[in-house]
């Protein structure tokens, strides 16, 4: 299954964590989670994941939120700097592969 670009958004289309990529890795990642309970998987059904961020600075913050939700082995993965996202408060953007 493929899971679109996921960001910080909460359930009622508001952006989690302006400024702050800890807070937006923490709703990204739940709702990563979402998206693959809806298919009955788990974090351990990710194959692929790539991860978009606006500044590598902000990675150690996003990595730690991944070690939470994916302790263990992690996927394979790619994180790619780009110079922007669909909107200027969003700093990252993950899709994920999983096999189910």
């Amino acid at each position: 299954m493929a899971i679109s670009g996921q960001v910080a958004l909460d359930p009622d289309g508001k952006l989690v964590g302006v400024g702050d990529p800890g807070a937006q890795a923490e709703q990204v990642f739940a709702n990563l989670e979402h998206c693959l309970a809806a298919a009955g998987a788990t974090f351990e059904h990710i194959a692929k994941m790539t991860i978009f961020v606006t500044d590598m600075a902000n990675m150690p913050a996003i990595r730690a939120v991944r070690d939470r939700y994916i302790p263990g082995t992690k996927p394979a993965a790619s994180a790619v700097q780009v110079a922007a996202l669909f909107h200027p408060d969003v700093l990252l953007e993950i899709e994920a592969f999983a096999i189910v």
